[in-house]
């Protein structure tokens, strides 16, 4: 009986016992749901809404981490940079953890490590945060971790600098001269520091209508016969000499005429072409803060413009066919000893080689006197005491004045000249910085031309000039941030 039962039973819960048992009305209704698909797209649609949860979870929690990440690298960034700066006389970990704390995020441990030299500072920090996850916990994963790391780097390499400033008659106007030897002072300070101690070497190039090279460089070059006077000690170059960077020790070069070509009626004269008082010297290869101060404190504007001249003279004293000069002016005390090799291979990696050029107007017609008038000790002597115009004026039949002398260069032609020089320095691999200061629109194009770059260029009114110096100097000695 109990088997029967038990087969009855299960028969009863098998589908073919259902229909074979149940009423017809009720078949059919089991039948009807079997095949019945409505609600599957509610189940659907549970689902994609869960994923879609799931996906914005992902999204809000990598946006947080990303934002803390981020916030953590900038901060990172900036107080590595702070802390490397050979200026920065704090600690370098003090200042790392200084900017954390400022930017709310003192919590952080951040490990700071530090080397340094003479010449140089490098600061590396890494932190980490641990960012808690929100939606994505449900799929197991509770936080992320955002890492920064960054490192900057000072480092003073060898740097020769050539500062050629324009102190032409023009600069005596608006109180440019003053504005310019503020800044060239601060230019000066900024670049010559305690840390670069017998690394950088600046030269002083001061022009008008010519640069004076003063004695010691001037009796190292093959100068010809005539003229030959001691006033002061001017080059004539050729035009073909500003097509390379280099001076040559064998060619004859000629000295310039020492003559004024107004119409003052002074004696001796006051304002001559190539300027002759000590402080007007190039100042060659110097690393005396104090001395080149001094000197920049002398200038005062006179004559007219010669920039192509001043340019020359900037890349000379960069170039290594200049070496031979330099040895001796350190054997002889002029400059340092630690210097008495430069300047330095075009090709040392080690040295980097700038120009700072810099003028308030535009380069002019340049006169010379005539050679029938100027080969005596006799007319030396005369035009010592007479400036061009003035004895013309007094002495000479209006006929007969333009035998007196003739035009060397036009400025058209000096231009020519000084964006030939300007470009064999940048083929040479110096870099050059230009300076207008309250200059034409068209001086400010040849400027911009000379330059590297358009950025290398800076156009300047008034007291702005210490802030193109500034900027300069701040490239020079540029903070690096290693990647």
């Amino acid at each position: 009986m109990a088997d029967t039962k038990t087969k009855q039973i299960a028969g009863a819960m098998t589908p073919e016992a259902n229909e074979a048992t149940a009423p017809p009305g009720l078949r059919h209704r089991l039948a009807d749901f079997v095949e019945d698909q409505r609600g599957s797209l509610v189940v659907f649609s549970l689902f994609l809404i869960v994923c879609m949860a799931l996906a914005v979870g992902i999204a809000v929690d990598v946006m947080r981490y990303e934002v803390t990440r981020t916030k953590l690298q900038n901060t990172l960034d900036r107080a590595v940079l702070a802390a490397a700066d050979l200026d920065q006389t704090l600690e370098p970990t003090e200042v790392v953890e200084d900017y954390f704390q400022k930017a709310g995020l003192s919590n952080f441990l951040v490990d700071v490590e530090v080397k340094q030299g003479l010449n140089y500072r490098t600061v590396s920090a890494t932190t980490e945060a641990e960012v808690q996850t929100l939606l994505l916990g449900l799929a197991g994963i509770s936080e992320f971790s955002a890492p920064a790391v960054g490192t900057a780097e000072e480092r003073v390499s060898n740097v020769e600098i050539s500062l050629v400033l324009d102190i032409s008659g023009s600069m005596g106007s608006n109180g440019k001269i003053g504005h310019l030897r503020d800044a060239a002072k601060d230019f000066v300070d900024t670049v010559l520091r305690d840390e670069s101690q017998d690394l950088i070497s600046l030269s002083l190039i001061p022009y008008t209508a010519q640069v004076n090279a003063g004695p010691e460089i001037f009796n190292q070059l093959n100068t010809s016969s005539q003229p030959s006077h001691n006033y002061s000690h001017c080059i004539d170059f050729d035009e073909e000499d500003f097509e390379e960077t280099s001076i040559s020790m064998t060619k004859s070069y000629t000295q310039m005429q020492h003559f004024e070509w107004s119409s003052s009626s002074y004696r001796p004269i006051r304002n001559p072409g190539c300027p002759m008082q000590t402080y007007e010297r190039i100042v060659p290869l110097s690393q005396n803060r104090d001395a080149l101060k001094t000197t920049i404190d002398n200038y005062s504007a006179r004559a007219n413009t010669a920039i192509h001249l001043g340019m020359k003279w900037g890349t000379a004293l960069l170039d290594p066919s200049t070496r031979p000069i330099v040895s001796q002016l350190a054997a002889g005390g002029t400059v340092d000893n630690v210097f008495s090799a430069r300047p330095a291979a075009y090709s040392d990696e080690e040295t980097l080689k700038v120009v700072v050029l810099m003028t308030d107007g535009e380069n002019v017609d340049t006169y010379r006197i005539q050679n029938w008038a100027y080969n005596s000790t006799s007319e030396y002597n005369h035009w010592n005491r007479y400036t061009l115009w003035d004895y013309l004026y007094r002495y000479v039949n209006r006929s007969n004045r333009g035998n007196y002398y003739y035009r060397k260069y036009s400025a058209s032609q000096a231009d020519g000249m000084l964006d030939n020089i300007c470009t064999a320095a940048k083929d040479a691999g110096i870099l050059v910085f230009t300076i207008g200061f309250e200059v034409t629109n068209y001086s400010a194009g040849v400027m911009k031309s000379c330059a590297t770059s358009p950025s290398h260029f800076f156009r300047v009114e008034g007291t702005e000039i210490s802030d193109a110096f500034n900027a300069i100097a701040r490239q020079i000695n540029m903070l690096r941030l290693l990647l």
